[in-house]
């Protein structure tokens, strides 16, 4: 089987190749792995794709990628931005319990971008897609003013019931799984001009999410579970509002590894509201019964309390009600 990485790719813009044109330089980048997989009957190349979903129940969200607002260009290459919009969602379906199955693509771009950049994009959706064994099976194109990229993902529960953000009880352990702070404290190096310390910039250019966590969770009993994307206090909130419960985190659970210690020491900032507040890192935060064994990765950073009123369940922090932003607001 050919490599698509070393697939020719066409010279020139999208406006010189058209919808075709470029519709047929995506397709021979994504099929690859089609023939081999157990999920896709019917990939790219008919009005729809057929995907098999040996469960019966399919799992499936959307994330859009805005240029400008979600990533920029002069920040990231364009493979890192396409494997930064498959993790969006691919840490959803993980956060549900799912395996991810299947992954839909629309790109809306101004006419003079360069089908390199489309191309290499496209790799970078394949490639974080085959993290999971999940794979592109179609998708639009589209002329538009600003370039953005949507991403569907589809998912198999597997005959587990998926975990929602609804069952959290009081007493329950909120755990943590992957990196918090990273990629915030990333974006506050780009902010500033600077590419380093790498190690954080990378972070934000291209998240790390601890796919198996949530499968992992989910066995293991976890009882509510969301990615963190955009902010530990915020998606956590989204867990205690839907559950009708309080939670309590307790900051001395968070390790402040050196690479933000050192920048926020250099930005007058305290590293604590990168763990608390940041997003786009997409780690996994989940609720489990106190007896529960945490799955190998899950850190315990608090706890599920009662609250008086339902209606107004929120997240504290060393019994502390947090008043600052717990994250990133679309329309703030």
């Amino acid at each position: 089987m050919s490599d698509p990485a070393a697939k020719s790719i066409p010279k020139g813009t999208l406006a010189d190749i058209g919808e075709f044109g470029l519709i047929d330089a995506l397709r021979e980048r994504l099929t690859t792995a089609d023939a081999e997989s157990r999920d896709v009957l019917l990939g790219p190349g008919d009005d729809a794709a057929v995907v098999a979903v040996a469960s019966g129940s399919v799992v499936i969200t959307t994330d859009v990628l805005v240029q400008g607002v979600h990533f920029r260009t002069d920040w990231a290459p364009a493979y890192d931005i396409g494997r930064r919009a498959a993790a969006a969602s691919l840490a959803d379906i993980a956060a549900m319990g799912a395996r991810a199955t299947a992954l839909v693509v629309a790109l809306a771009a101004p006419a003079d971008v360069e089908v390199a950049w489309a191309t290499k994009m496209a790799d970078g959706l394949r490639d974080e897609a085959a993290q999971v064994g999940a794979s592109v099976v179609g998708g639009d194109v589209a002329r538009s003013r600003e370039l953005s990229i949507c991403v569907t993902a589809l998912g198999d529960l597997e005959g587990r019931m998926p975990v929602t953000r609804s069952g959290a009880q009081v007493g329950d352990v909120v755990a943590v799984c992957g990196r918090l702070g990273w990629a915030e404290a990333g974006l506050a190096v780009l902010s500033r001009g600077f590419g380093s310390p790498r190690a954080l910039v990378d972070a934000y250019r291209r998240p790390d999410p601890p796919y198996a966590a949530g499968i992992a969770a989910a066995v293991a009993g976890a009882t509510a579970m969301c990615d963190v994307s955009d902010g530990l206090v915020a998606d956590v909130g989204h867990i205690a509002a839907e559950s009708a419960v309080g939670i309590d985190l307790r900051s001395a659970a968070f390790d402040v590894p050196e690479p933000l210690q050192a920048v926020a020491a250099a930005y007058g900032t305290n590293p604590l509201e990168w763990i608390l507040a940041g997003g786009h890192d997409h780690a996994m935060v989940a609720t489990f019964p106190p007896t529960a064994d945490l799955p190998d990765g899950f850190v315990a950073v608090g706890e599920a309390v009662p609250v008086e009123d339902a209606a107004n369940a929120r997240v504290s922090v060393d019994g502390e009600l947090w008043e600052q932003p717990g994250g990133h607001a679309h329309y703030r």
